[in-house]
């Protein structure tokens, strides 16, 4: 709007400066006309009543004390030719007309012989002002020439430009008017425009396929925008469908996994079991004088299997039912100190910059992330490594308190980074995997993060970060 305003002001002003321009012309023009035409009205009637012959050589004679009458009359300077433009008479003073009035060129008196009115105008700049000469033939009563008459006209454009300067500063300030009033409008129009584009802006930001999106209830008076905002709120229903959609296929296929890691690890003892069995079967004596002996080494043998099973169904049985919440405010640095209680190994060390940070969530759970940390700690250690070094730290840190793991074991391979904490995932020769899975979501249910840092050969520190709050 501002921009067409502009270019619509500076065309106004081009095209008024170019028609006051083309009035100026045609008014000189026509002005210059109109006063030819009386002057040699008037020249006519001298020559109908003078007593001279009317022949080239007695023009000075007539027009001798008429020429400034007429000059006066008609306010216009006056000068007659001859037929081959020498000065015979002019309204200037004498001394002045060899100076100013040299005699016509040529090619004039060409041009006025061969139009079709015996006439001519010539157009110069002298002075930055513009000339314009009139040149039209005498004609006795019969019409037959008698001398060149000449009428030089200066164009005085000053009223002319003082219209259009004046009309000029009144366009400016009518378009400065408007300019304001643009600015005005551009203004609000913008702010109710992009109002509503501002909403569905912060709706679009907001929107997550991992949270009930809510949509836009408003209505505006763009169609366009009405459109866009349909469209948000359709895209919004798919997106909850798809959302579904995916939630339901990733839970699926996350069970097909753990049904596919379940049998794997259950089908591993089995193995074994059978071996056992048909190893018995074949060699079995009642009176083998060994049998008691063999008898216990067999059942030993079922037992260690078994428990092997129990244990993975009940390592499954954990992930996929965590125990309801039962939150209670708590002292972190005592419930991890008595979590280590449990470990013989004398290389675990624990420290904590406060004796009391507290915080509110499910003592079990806590003890159970403690566990596992420090026992994994403990089994990336080689049994071979002379120096053995578990450090456990407790720590607040602003409104969360951060409890850390820190071993100098082998360290988790580049490789398997990203997987360390899937559910299936494991480095170990015995056990699932699903430790690191457990834990990681019981803490985050307690809105916290847990994250590692590793490097390969010296060792790996885990950061445990939970909220924590006030006595």
């Amino acid at each position: 709007m501002i921009v067409l305003i502009l270019i619509a002001s500076a065309l106004m002003a081009l095209i008024s400066v170019i028609q006051f321009k083309n009035e100026a012309r045609r008014y000189h023009q026509d002005r210059l006309e109109r006063k030819e035409y009386a002057i040699k009205e008037h020249i006519n009637y001298v020559l109908a009543t003078t007593t001279y012959p009317l022949t080239e050589q007695n023009l000075p004679l007539i027009f001798k004390d008429k020429i400034h009458e007429l000059a006066d009359i008609h306010n216009l300077e006056i000068n007659i030719y001859s037929l081959n433009g020498k000065l015979l008479k002019s309204s200037k003073a004498s001394f002045s007309v060899d100076d100013v009035s040299p005699p016509i060129p040529n090619y004039i008196i060409r041009l006025v012989q061969s139009s079709i009115e015996k006439r001519y105008v010539d157009i110069k700049n002298v002075d930055g002002l513009k000339n314009r000469s009139s040149y039209s033939q005498i004609k006795d009563n019969k019409f037959k020439p008698l001398g060149i008459l000449n009428l030089p006209y200066v164009e005085d454009d000053s009223f002319y430009e003082d219209e259009i300067q004046e009309f000029l500063i009144r366009l400016s300030q009518v378009y400065a008017f408007m300019l304001l009033i643009a600015f005005g409008l551009a203004y609000f129009l913008a702010s109710y425009i992009t109002k509503s584009l501002k909403t569905i802006s912060d709706k679009i930001n907001e929107t997550s396929l991992n949270q009930k999106n809510e949509k836009i209830v408003i209505e505006a008076n763009s169609r366009e925008i009405n459109s866009l905002i349909k469209a948000y709120n359709d895209m919004v229903d798919k997106l909850e469908e798809s959302a579904t959609m995916l939630a339901q296929s990733e839970r699926e296929q996350a069970w097909r996994e753990m049904a596919k890691q379940v049998a794997h690890e259950i089908k591993n003892p089995l193995t074994p079991m059978r071996l056992t069995v048909q190893s018995f079967e074949r060699k079995f004596n009642p009176e083998d004088p060994d049998l008691k002996q063999k008898l216990n080494d067999y059942s030993k043998t079922l037992i260690q299997q078994i428990d092997t099973m129990s244990s993975v169904a009940s390592a499954f049985s954990n992930f996929a039912s965590m125990p309801a919440q039962q939150n209670e405010t708590l002292n972190v640095v005592e419930v991890v100190e008595f979590s280590l209680d449990i470990f013989n190994e004398d290389y675990i060390v624990f420290e904590s910059d406060s004796a009391e940070i507290i915080t509110k969530m499910d003592r079990t759970q806590l003890v159970r992330i403690i566990t596992n940390l420090v026992k994994n700690a403990i089994q990336a250690i080689p049994e071979e490594q002379v120096e053995k070094s578990i450090h456990v730290a407790v720590n607040r840190v602003e409104n969360n308190v951060n409890i850390t793991v820190k071993d100098n074991g082998i360290g988790i391979e580049t490789e398997n980074i990203e997987y360390i904490f899937e559910p299936k995932f494991t480095t170990k020769t015995s056990g699932m995997g699903l430790g690191l899975g457990i834990i990681k979501n019981i803490i985050e249910n307690y809105k916290g993060t847990i994250t590692f840092e590793t490097e390969y050969g010296k060792g790996t520190t885990f950061t445990v970060s939970l909220p924590i709050i006030e006595k």
